[in-house]
């Protein structure tokens, strides 16, 4: 069993570190992991997610209790992202910079979301310790065994078809994000940096997956699944920087 949680409800009064300590007091065995990602509910995906508050909140934990390990969540986009955000944070526990002094409790692992949304291949960079200029070939292969999984799992009628085509632009909305690495001027791009409008690839097939427009997101899927039907409109249904300020 693992729990997650966001640092608390608005961005200036975090509760997470008051939470984990009752979850210790809860006593329940088989607990495996708190994850905390490093943002309010109202910030959604703005702003950076805090790392620093995500380390003390391990230390809030009760001394005399037993101690859940803590799996860190926010920004990780690249080896690096993870080194600079996980590693040096238990780091910095282990030779008490941060709060009293000793561990912090964060395993050295992390929970990915939007990252692995956008690059499905960041696991790999991360373990591999690499910057990956995976091709717009290379990425269009992952996008047909997606389809193809899809028709297998809900048949490939037309019932099966819609279903799969939904799912593979909804994650074409996060897809398009990601820039070329041959393409960057500094190195790692950022989560929430996005590409420039009408951006050019080194080929056709890259400039098509940098598109932010939906109209291109619909073609790349009637590349893999055939034509919409007529009058066919898409909108994704995240609202990634919605944020409400209080």
């Amino acid at each position: 069993v693992t729990i997650k949680m966001r640092t608390g409800w608005s961005e200036n009064q975090p509760i997470a570190h008051q939470l984990v300590p009752k979850i210790q007091g809860w006593g329940i065995d088989g607990i495996g992991a708190v994850m905390i990602h490093g943002r309010s509910r109202l910030q959604r995906y703005s702003r950076e997610a805090k790392w620093d508050y995500i380390a003390q909140v391990g230390l809030s934990q009760k001394p005399d209790l037993p101690q859940i390990p803590i799996i860190g969540n926010g920004d990780i986009f690249s080896y690096t992202d993870y080194e600079e955000k996980i590693l040096d944070q238990i780091k910095k526990g282990e030779e008490g910079d941060i709060g009293d002094g000793g561990s912090n409790n964060l395993l050295p692992t992390a929970m990915l979301g939007r990252g692995a949304l956008i690059k499905p291949w960041l696991p790999t960079e991360i373990k591999e310790r690499r910057h990956w200029d995976i091709s717009a070939t290379e990425r269009m292969d992952m996008l047909k065994d997606f389809v193809r999984f899809g028709l297998e799992h809900w048949g490939s009628d037309q019932q099966g078809v819609n279903q799969v085509r939904r799912f593979l632009l909804e994650w074409l909305s996060f897809l398009h994000r990601y820039v070329p690495v041959g393409l960057l001027e500094v190195l790692p791009q950022c989560m929430n940096h996005r590409p420039p409008n009408n951006m050019c690839g080194r080929s056709d097939l890259e400039t098509l997956m940098l598109s932010r427009n939906c109209a291109d997101w619909i073609k790349i899927s009637e590349m893999l699944l055939g034509p919409v039907p007529e009058g066919f409109l898409f909108e994704p249904k995240h609202k990634a920087n919605s944020y409400q300020k209080v």
